[in-house]
């Protein structure tokens, strides 16, 4: 898939990686979108830059009341930022929204904006609250609005030797409201047909400012100008949340595609309209907001160890290094998987067969496992991205000839079948149960949303792992 995949310690030696390679080469940070365009012919890059294990762009600050978010925060790190949630509730909930668990503890809000997809969720709400992105190189750096930096359909204003560096956004003032809705085809794991983000600054019961964007609905997210000045200098009456819905109808013109007609996505702007505005009148839209969100990382803090600042580190196609990791408590020195993905890493070369491959494409979870102990999809890790990790697969869990308390309860409940699918969801499951002992029954269900199961009703999967508790 790739032929030199490089792990810098530095910011200063990626710049200067990028410098060298120019367009040949792509920043890989989580990999939940790079891995998959390579996998679909979308992008072919000779080399990877790994930028995960540089100290410092992990960081969420908020200071001079605005949020700067580094390179690689995740979308559950925002999640899990009490800041974020209180101050910039559209990101914290479009990131909630986003894939699966496994996928939000690799997937970055950086990734999400290069990859450029109008249907991605985070632009939508960066764009209302007005984010900046900052893009550096061996050139220096240069600060674009958000509006500003997209081109097209994936296509942005980055060049080839940038790496964006920061992401900034004015923090909500206590005048502010605003929420996040997406449509999809399901009620995880799916792509936006449309979403909206919505924020309003309200004196008393009138509207100061309103801003409104949506996505996938045209090549880039796109604002709601007709809408926003309508709603100025109005009170949020039923009347005017109809005829706000009624405006936004020429918001955008999109077309067809697979996931929904043209003519269904203009009825959407309206009704996503029309639900954003009565969710901020009426003071709801944190009404489902999750309290104790299930996370799927453990006892960690949500973030991958970086390394102290070393010798670059380079793995090539075909080439004589090794992959030195840890699989389950286990020191491996693996040679010939240079190339690959740790899913067919950890199967062909590990010879750990209980680590299933589904899909290939994060859809399924089947491939579940725990990189420094957080739940990700090894079908969208790079296998040098274990070089240095600790991992854990399926064969982990069980001890001195005793099964997981949730491996027990699924073979008590009858929550095998086919048995393909079960790996991931007793990996999801023991993961859940080891940050939070005592979950709800929807936690539960949040924990497995990343695993599909085409055999059950999931009803015995979610009894099993309510077993597993204890309770």
């Amino acid at each position: 898939m790739w032929h030199t995949y490089y792990t810098p310690t530095t910011l200063e030696e990626t710049l200067r990686l990028l410098a060298r390679h120019g367009q040949e080469a792509r920043i890989i940070a989580g990999g939940t979108d790079i891995l998959i365009e390579m996998e679909r012919k979308i992008r072919a890059p000779h080399s990877l830059i790994d930028i995960s294990h540089i100290p410092g762009l992990d960081r969420i600050e908020l200071k001079k009341g605005g949020f700067h978010l580094g390179p690689l925060v995740t979308h559950h790190q925002v999640v899990a930022s009490p800041e974020i949630v209180a101050q910039a509730y559209p990101l914290a909930r479009a990131c909630w929204e986003v894939g699966a668990p496994q996928i939000r503890n690799r997937g970055t809000i950086a990734g999400n904006l290069i990859t450029a997809s109008p249907a991605n969720d985070t632009i939508v709400p960066l764009r209302v609250l007005g984010a900046t992105v900052t893009l550096q190189s061996v050139r220096g750096k240069r600060t674009l609005p958000l509006h500003d930096f997209y081109k097209g359909v994936r296509k942005t204003a980055m060049a080839d030797d940038e790496l964006l560096v920061d992401i900034f956004f004015p923090a909500m003032s206590n005048e502010e409201r605003g929420t996040f809705i997406k449509l999809g085809l399901r009620r995880a794991q799916a792509i936006s047909v449309v979403n909206i983000a919505t924020i309003l600054e309200l004196h008393r019961d009138a509207i100061v400012k309103a801003r409104i964007a949506f996505g996938s609905v045209a090549p880039t997210i796109v604002r709601a100008p007709e809408v926003e000045s309508y709603l100025v200098g109005k009170s949020l009456t039923d009347e005017v949340i109809q005829q706000a819905g009624e405006l936004a109808l020429n918001a955008a013109k999109p077309i067809d595609d697979v996931r929904g007609p043209a003519d269904y996505r203009v009825e959407m702007l309206r009704v996503l309209t029309v639900r954003a505005l009565r969710q901020i009148r009426d003071g709801s839209e944190r009404a489902d907001w999750p309290e104790n969100p299930p996370l799927l990382w453990g006892k960690t803090n949500g973030r991958f160890p970086t390394w102290p600042e070393a010798q670059l580190i380079t793995h090539t196609e075909n080439g004589p290094e090794s992959i030195e990791t840890t699989i389950n408590g286990q020191h491996y020195s693996i040679r010939g998987a240079n190339d690959k993905t740790l899913l067919r890493m950890l199967r062909e070369d590990a010879g750990l067969s209980g680590t299933k491959e589904g899909c290939a494409e994060g859809e399924c979870g089947a491939c579940t496992i725990f990189l420094d102990g957080i739940a990700v999809m090894s079908c969208m890790v790079a296998a040098p991205r274990a070089h240095g990790a600790h991992i854990e697969t399926i064969e982990a869990l069980a001890h001195d000839g005793q099964l997981h308390p949730v491996q027990a309860a699924f073979v008590k409940h009858n929550a095998v079948q086919c048995g393909y699918c079960t790996p991931g969801f007793v990996m999801a499951g023991a993961k859940l149960l080891e940050e939070n002992p005592h979950p709800t029954d929807y936690q539960i269900q949040q924990s497995i949303s990343g695993n599909l199961c085409r055999c059950t009703g999931y009803y015995n999967i979610v009894t099993a792992i309510r077993e597993a508790t204890g309770d």
